[in-house]
């Protein structure tokens, strides 16, 4: 057990049971700071509502100075981008180091959320995360966005995080190839499609 002292605000403070606790914002915070995956941590607790980033920037700003402040600005700034969970950071990050540009995060069709999006090339870039999958009903939603996206006329390329991290020339050539595949009226040069020998 590790005993830090500190004094907090109020802003800092709740009571559960009639026991005063940091509040959600600052435990996050202080969490993803010594924990040992903060980012992922701090996109966890953001994707499910535990906390809103406004939120969290407010904790932030009343712990300057103290342990782990630095580190807690460093995992805000990363999360400002508006990415939803770190594979899609990652994926933000390939597309800057290879100059590739247009895209829009978060984009909406209809009730569907896009992690990244060329919208007038119509091309879709999904990141799927184990943890996300493992509820059968986000599965299945998945499942059916893809099949609306792909009747809609868009390009749908969907990457894991083993894609990111161990084969990230071969994501950002997919990616490539699938924008130089769809000029801007969103149709399909067939000339420029080819596909793989069969295996034997």
């Amino acid at each position: 057990m590790q005993i830090r002292r500190r004094a907090l605000g109020p802003g800092d403070r709740v009571s559960r049971d009639g026991l005063t606790v940091t509040s959600r914002p600052l435990t996050v915070l202080e969490a993803a700071v010594r924990g040992p995956d903060g980012a992922a941590l701090l996109d966890r607790a953001l994707q499910q509502r535990h906390v809103t980033y406004p939120q969290l920037q407010t904790a932030h700003q009343r712990m300057q100075g103290a342990r782990g402040a630095t580190r807690a600005g460093v995992l805000l700034r990363a999360a400002a981008i508006g990415a939803e969970s770190v594979g899609e950071r990652r994926v933000l990050a390939l597309l800057e180091d290879a100059g590739i540009t247009g895209w829009v995060l978060g984009h909406r069709i209809g009730d569907w959320r896009l992690d990244v999006a060329f919208v007038r090339a119509r091309v879709a870039l999904e990141f799927d995360g184990w943890a996300w999958h493992v509820d059968p009903a986000r599965f299945v939603d998945d499942r059916r966005k893809g099949n609306d996206l792909v009747g809609a006329g868009w390009t749908l390329l969907r990457f894991t995080w083993q894609d990111l991290e161990n084969r990230p020339a071969v994501v950002v050539a997919q990616i490539r190839r699938a924008l130089q595949d769809r000029p801007e009226t969103g149709q399909i040069r067939r000339d420029s499609v080819s596909f793989p020998p069969p295996r034997p």
